[in-house]
C-alpha cells in the first residue's frame, strides 16, 4: 500500500494551516495513498518553544470537535486512514499533545496522547501538556494495525516495545524535530533500531520551517522492519512523501522470526 507523510510548516494563520492540511489529504489520495500522517501540532506554531505563552491554551480544542470533524469528513471522502496531531483540551482543565486516528470511513478510532513530557530549552512542554493517560494503543484500521508514538515518546524503548507487543505493523511518529537531529544523528538510529527490534515499519513525519527560536528540519523518513530507510523528505522544505510499503513483510522480519520467538518476558517483566 502507499502511505503519505505530509511534511508541512505552520504559519501564523491557523485556518490557512488547516486548509493546507486538508489539501494535503486531497493530494495524497490523488497519488493513491491509503494512509496519511501529519507532523506534531499540524496547524499551530510550536508554542512550547516559549516558556510562558499565556494564549496557548486558547488554541486547544476538544476531540471530537470542529477540527477533527473536518479531518474526519475528508478522510471519509477519500477512504484515507489519517493520523493527525493537535493540542487537545479534555474539558476538565487538562491539555494534551494528541493524535486522533481516523479510519478510512472517517470514524474516530481513538486518540493517542503523548505520555512522556519533557522540559528543556526550546521544548517547555510540561507547562502546556499533561501526561497522556491512554497508554500506548494500537488501532485496527482498514489498512492494518497502526500504533502512534508522539515525538518525545520515541526515546522510551518500553513505549515502542509496547506497540510491538500489541501487534503494530506500522508505527507512525508525529514529530517536531529541529535541524541536526537526523539523518546523521542518533535520533534516527533509535527509530531504525525500534523497527528492527520489533519487526514493524516506522514512519516519522516532521514539521518544517523557521519559527521564533527553532528551525524544524523536515527530512521525514520511513524505515522497514529491518531498519532500512525507504524514503526521506526534503530538508527545510515542505514535502509530501509517498512510499509503498508491504505490511506482510513484518511477518518475515528478523524480529518476528528470531527476536520475538526467543524473548523471555517472564524473567525481566518485574524490572520494567
Amino acid at each position: 500500500m502507499k502511505i503519505a507523510l505530509a511534511q508541512q510548516r505552520a504559519d501564523r494563520d491557523r485556518e490557512a494551516n488547516l486548509r493546507r492540511a486538508l489539501e494535503a489529504m486531497d493530494r495524497a489520495a490523488g497519488l493513491g495513498a491509503q494512509l496519511i500522517i501529519f507532523p506534531e501540532l499540524v496547524i499551530e506554531r510550536f508554542f512550547p518553544q516559549r516558556p510562558n505563552d499565556a494564549k496557548a491554551r486558547e488554541l486547544a480544542e476538544p476531540i471530537p470537535g470542529r477540527i477533527t470533524g473536518l479531518v474526519a469528513e475528508r478522510a471519509r471522502r477519500h477512504a484515507l486512514v489519517t493520523v493527525f496531531n493537535m493540542y487537545e483540551s479534555d474539558g476538565d482543565g487538562r491539555f494534551f499533545d494528541s493524535s486522533p486516528v481516523f479510519d478510512a470511513d472517517g470514524s474516530l478510532l481513538g486518540v493517542t496522547r503523548m505520555v512522556h513530557i519533557t522540559d528543556y530549552e526550546g521544548f517547555h512542554e510540561r507547562i502546556y501538556y499533561h501526561p497522556g493517560d491512554h497508554g500506548a494503543p494500537v488501532y485496527q484500521t482498514r489498512v492494518g494495525r497502526i500504533g502512534v508514538c508522539i515525538c518525545y515518546d520515541r526515546h522510551f524503548p518500553e513505549y515502542v516495545r509496547a506497540l510491538g507487543v500489541q501487534g503494530a505493523k506500522l508505527v507512525v511518529i508525529p514529530q517536531a524535530g529541529t535541524v541536526g537531529e537526523w539523518p546523521t544523528g542518533m535520533y534516527e538510529a533509535e527509530v531504525r533500531t525500534a523497527a528492527l527490534q520489533n519487526g514493524y515499519f516506522a514512519a516519522l513525519c516532521n514539521r518544517v520551517g523557521a519559527e521564533q527560536k527553532l528551525t524544524f528540519s523536515g527530512e521525514s523518513f520511513v524505515v522497514d522492519p529491518e531498519g532500512q530507510v525507504l524514503a526521506r523528505g526534503k530538508s527545510l522544505e515542505e514535502d509530501l512523501v509517498v512510499v509503498d510499503i508491504e505490511l506482510a513483510q513484518c511477518d518475515r522480519s528478523t524480529a518476528r522470526r528470531l527476536f520475538w520467538r526467543d524473548r523471555r518476558p517472564e524473567l525481566y517483566r518485574e524490572w520494567l
